[in-house]
């Protein structure tokens, strides 16, 4: 797929340029081209087979302040699909804050060598057998009496993205990852959970035995659950829901809910916010992460973000057009899909705490241990939290009967100020979260 992007680049080059002579005052175009295939089985046999492939390009076109975006496959004529955009961006209202990036922020010169694209394919053959790996382990487990199927596969994605500026630039990428859940008990009793890996590289990949074997065994410890009582409590999340929360900073902290005021931290830029110790920072330019890019959606040169340091918010997610709502230059974090431009993070890494999680449930001694959530949880104009959640009791520092059907509630801006961070954070993901704690949280049970 890397071979073929210069021919993608010349596909997007040849767009803006026909753009630019039909009238438009500027213009960039994106071609996205992607393969996947993957297969799923249960029971020891295949349930499905996926295979796609795709190759899509869109247009924006900027005629003075007004402007409109259109999107097709990739083998449709230009000359259409251009003046459908100009005769769309002619009619549209006008927009303030429409228009390309600064030309002196776009990323110049080579790229970044960031290691995100492995070639490999792996055979249906070879996928059904992993996914039956998986669910073998699964179902190996003690306890475990059923299975709701594994899956395996991979994707990859190239996109190249070309502006009227002179910004060309192209990039790979590739994933790979492996699924599976297990259900233990019968009737009433049953309980499901799962278990996965996903990765750049194929051979970075958990085993299958591995993730299977977890997967049955959080399934198993799950079963017997019981309520509570309601109270308030000190309430840890798994690292694995975690990110969660960072990410419900990340929405609140964005551009585009700051500039449509409907966020709770929208007045909040200058003050802290979490405890002091602890930043979050957006990385775009770490090899062989996932949400690494050396330009954004605009051509933006990709560069370290601070948003959060020693607990005071110093940035917001912007792109060039919320930028300017705001009064503030972009900070490279646009994001380009089909519905458009918007502001995004990369990888965000959260500071670690100083304990191990052992040593975190130790200082706890009582209270909620969270490894699955229900519901949207947040509500980012209010900040108000609630959501079901499912874990197990902290006794004693240590985690005793799983527990389940209550829900827990309390207010971001409360959660944030006392959290209290272990030090495991997980690489695999573009929020890399470690195990945090709240320090007293609203649980509605018996």
């Amino acid at each position: 797929m890397i071979d073929a992007n210069q021919s993608l680049l010349d596909s997007a080059a040849r767009l803006v340029e026909a753009a630019r002579r039909a009238g438009a005052d500027a213009a960039d175009a994106a071609v996205v081209r992607s393969r996947s295939r993957g297969v799923s089985v249960r029971l020891g046999k295949p349930e499905e087979v996926e295979a796609s492939e795709s190759e899509d390009m869109s247009l924006r076109v900027f005629v003075g302040r007004r402007s409109a975006s259109v999107s097709a496959d990739a083998r449709v004529e230009i000359g259409p699909l251009v003046e459908r955009a100009l005769a769309m961006a002619r009619v549209s209202p006008e927009d303030p804050y429409a228009g390309l990036a600064d030309p002196a922020l776009l990323a110049r010169g080579s790229q970044e060598a960031l290691d995100l694209f492995d070639p490999s394919e792996p055979s249906g053959e070879v996928l059904r057998e992993e996914a039956l790996a998986l669910e073998d382990a699964a179902r190996a487990v003690p306890g475990v009496t059923n299975s709701h199927g594994a899956s395996a596969g991979y994707g990859h994605a190239g996109l190249v993205l070309a502006t009227s500026d002179g910004f060309s630039g192209a990039r790979t990428r590739s994933s790979f990852y492996r699924q599976v859940s297990a259900v233990a008990g019968e009737g009433v009793r049953m309980q499901r959970d799962s278990d996965f890996d996903s990765r750049l590289h194929l051979a970075d990949l958990d085993s299958c035995e591995a993730i299977g074997r977890s997967a049955g065994e959080r399934t198993v410890r799950r079963l017997e659950p019981r309520m509570i009582a309601t109270g308030r409590y000190p309430v840890i999340f798994d690292r694995r829901i975690s990110r969660g929360k960072i990410g419900n900073l990340l929405s609140a902290i964005n551009g585009a809910a700051i500039a449509r005021g409907t966020s709770f931290l929208k007045d909040r830029m200058g003050a802290a916010i979490l405890p002091r110790g602890i930043s979050v920072i957006d990385r775009p330019l770490l090899a062989r992460r996932p949400g690494s890019r050396d330009f954004d959606g605009e051509g933006v040169r990709g560069e370290d973000l601070v948003l959060v340091e020693d607990g005071v918010l110093r940035n917001w997610l912007l792109d060039s057009a919320t930028g300017r709502e705001l009064g503030l230059p972009t900070n490279g974090r646009a994001s380009r899909s089909s519905g458009g431009l918007s502001p995004s993070s990369t990888n965000v890494e959260v500071t670690p705490g100083p304990m191990t999680l052992e040593a975190l449930l130790r200082d706890t001694g009582h209270g909620i241990y969270v490894t699955d959530t229900i519901g949207h949880g947040a509500n980012l104009v209010t900040g108000d939290y609630s959501c079901g959640f499912s874990g197990f009791m902290i006794e004693n520092g240590e985690l005793t009967f799983p527990i389940s059907e209550m829900t827990i509630a309390g207010h971001l801006a409360e959660m944030f100020h006392s959290m209290v961070l272990a030090d495991d954070p997980d690489l695999r993901f573009t929020v890399a979260a470690p195990t945090m704690r709240f320090e007293a949280m609203t649980v509605a049970g018996r």
